[in-house]
């Protein structure tokens, strides 16, 4: 389509990328009637929102402070501090709260809506932006951006030219593809010369190569330890539940340990070790089994070990000790006691490799933040432009971390750019 038969629309400020940090970015610049555009390439908002927390919609992270939050970001946590301490988990709760939201908070600190309903954190959200007078544009797919002057003039989408006096990004990165999250922001910025920090998916389950892991399917198991063995290096990944599946291993305590795990096999080999007592050392185990053995030494091991965990996996433990699944526990040998003990306490499994954007819950990777002011979110190489949310170079463990990152980012993003409009020309 030929760019002059464009309708053009002008605007304090434009926002494109209809998920959370874009919603958040919206409602905060739309304050004090200061004339905002929101452009949505899907005929809805927040797709992905709808998503999170199993479609209950994991809020926050109730049991942390600003420098707990940072911590488990990791190395680029640091970046939030200003943000957070200006709109973080307790702000955001408050925020909801206002919106008429009921909440609540689990025990493990998490937030949810007090009806379990993605939706209702939605609904709120989209009110707030009516309430406001935020024009929303659906179906507008955003071709790029057009630069004039060193800043960003408009956007255009295929029926449209949009100018304002300020842009805020929040177009997300590359998981969960068919929620509309493509990466498109990506390339746009890399095109008007910001670095982008290569994507990858992050919080996503693992392939596993050995096929017993696949015999296993369905099998959870909570509070088991995980480690990484690399050219004899030992990395404790943690504890938690993990789940194996059709194709490897998935679960809580896996998905937060896939981004170090994608690390490493950038560099080679990874082999995983499941730890079935973590509380527990080889010694005191060991102690604990041969007690037990001399107890129960006429019935079968199969049977003994399938009351300490699920007989499948309790199947694939004696395989991979060489026992055969019939023997009774009085006939075993100490070495295969000991073999035994070795692998309850260190299971092998060797790491494929880490499943797509489309398993994958979020994007590690992203605009680099050097570029960034992490006061204000504004692009230190684009004067009127604003970045939030995934499409930075920022991703936290589940637990309402990276909704988190997506308000605390937006907001930032949001009020910055509104109170900077009538300094732009």
């Amino acid at each position: 389509m030929n760019t002059d038969t464009k309708k053009s629309e002008y605007f304090d400020i434009a926002v494109i990328g209809g998920g959370a940090a874009g919603i958040m970015a919206a409602i905060i610049a739309s304050q004090n009637g200061t004339k905002v555009v929101l452009i949505e390439k899907n005929q809805s908002l927040g797709k992905k929102l709808l998503l999170t927390g199993n479609g209950r919609c994991n809020i926050t992270q109730a049991n942390c402070d600003t420098r707990n939050f940072i911590e488990k970001v990791g190395k680029n946590g640091k970046f939030l501090f200003s943000s957070l301490s200006s709109f973080g988990p307790k702000e955001t709760i408050e925020f909801f709260v206002h919106l008429g939201l009921k909440v609540k908070t689990e025990k493990d600190g998490r937030v949810f809506p007090a009806s379990n309903k993605a939706q209702d954190v939605l609904d709120v959200l989209i009110k707030a932006l009516v309430k406001n007078k935020v024009k929303l544009m659906f179906n507008q797919n955003v071709l790029g951006i057009k630069m004039k002057d060193g800043k960003v003039e408009c956007v255009e989408t295929e029926n449209k030219k949009i100018y304002a006096t300020n842009f805020i990004l929040t177009t997300g990165g590359k998981s969960y593809p068919a929620t509309g999250s493509t990466g498109d922001g990506y390339s746009w910025l890399a095109r008007i010369g910001h670095k982008i920090n290569s994507p990858a998916p992050a919080l996503t389950p693992v392939k596993i190569k050995e096929d017993w892991v696949k015999d296993l399917q369905g099998t959870s198991l909570k509070n088991v330890g995980i480690n990484l063995v690399q050219n004899e290096r030992k990395i404790n990944l943690g504890s938690g539940e993990i789940i194996f599946t059709h194709f490897g291993l998935s679960g809580p305590a896996i998905i937060n340990a896939s981004k170090i795990i994608g690390e490493c096999l950038k560099k080679g080999k990874v082999l995983l070790g499941i730890d079935l007592f973590p509380t527990m050392d080889t010694t005191r185990l060991e102690e604990k089994l041969k007690i037990d053995f001399e107890k129960y030494k006429k019935i079968n091991l199969k049977n003994y070990l399938s009351k300490l965990f699920p007989q499948k996996l309790a199947l694939a433990a004696m395989s991979l000790s060489n026992i055969e699944s019939d023997r009774k526990i009085h006939s075993l040998t100490k070495l295969e006691r000991t073999n035994l003990v070795k692998i309850i306490k260190n299971i092998p499994a060797t790491v494929e490799a880490l499943l797509d954007f489309n398993h994958a819950m979020i994007t590690s990777g992203g605009a680099s933040l050097k570029e960034v002011n992490p006061k204000t979110m504004r692009s230190k190489i684009i004067s009127n432009l604003f970045l939030a949310g995934e499409i930075l170079d920022l991703d936290g463990p589940t637990g309402g971390y990276n909704l988190q990152i997506a308000w605390t980012t937006g907001h930032t993003a949001g009020e910055h750019a509104k109170n900077s409009v009538d300094k732009c020309p």
